[in-house]
């Protein structure tokens, strides 16, 4: 368990994604491994690779590391990208969890059931733009800086461009009514490792679609 990061879940987006980007957003190479069966998942739960049996796992500095935001964490303490001081951290792990509770909306969105998947867009767009998209334009009036926390790149950025980008994908102009969230996507975008992973051939995902829920499905339940 040497050498570059090894990232093991399904060839998708989902609870990995967010990793990849805080990866290639630090500048970081890794590998990845795809689970393409459940019985794949069942060698790694088997091995005892899994903590708590679930996935995604990260091989990293000689650790078999679980649960996202324990990932997420390492990895932006060991990249710098979780601000100067406790104050900031604490900024920071605040932005990062309203965001997350707005990634998993978006989501979550391809798997709804085909008689619910209206009322959660719906309820999606209104999260959106009525609770979590005011608080970070509000964030980025009121201190007049670059970045979500302090005048410094932090992981809170990389975890909002993710979110924004995904919202555009499922809501071309939901970012409309947003003029200081369209300039810092326009300007964290163009960051050059944040640029790279956007361009085609990098390991980012494309969108889950329907198709590929009954791969999802057949791997984890």
């Amino acid at each position: 368990m040497s050498g570059k990061a090894k990232l093991h879940y399904f060839n998708g987006r989902g609870r990995m994604e967010t990793i990849r980007w805080l990866l290639a957003a630090a500048g970081v190479e890794f590998e990845e491994c795809f689970l393409e069966t459940k019985d794949d998942l069942k060698k790694l739960r088997k091995e005892g690779s899994l903590l708590f049996q679930q996935l995604p796992m990260v091989e990293i500095d000689g650790m078999k590391m679980v649960q996202t935001r324990a990932i997420l964490n390492y990895i932006a303490m060991k990249y710098n990208l979780y601000g100067k001081d406790l104050k900031e951290r604490a900024l920071i792990d605040m932005y990062v969890e309203g965001i997350i509770d707005l990634n998993e909306l978006l989501m979550v969105y391809v798997f709804q059931p085909a008689d619910k998947k209206e009322q959660h867009f719906a309820n999606m767009v209104d999260k959106a733009t009525n609770r979590y998209f005011p608080v970070y334009e509000k964030v980025l009036k009121d201190h007049g800086q670059d970045f979500l926390v302090g005048n410094q790149f932090s992981r809170a950025d990389v975890q909002l461009l993710e979110t924004l980008l995904m919202a555009e994908e499922c809501k071309p102009d939901i970012l409309a009514k947003f003029p200081l969230l369209q300039s810092f996507k326009a300007r964290i975008s163009n960051i050059p490792t944040i640029k790279k992973f956007l361009q085609p051939g990098s390991q980012r995902k494309p969108p889950t679609d329907e198709k590929d829920v009954p791969k999802v499905m057949n791997i984890f339940y």
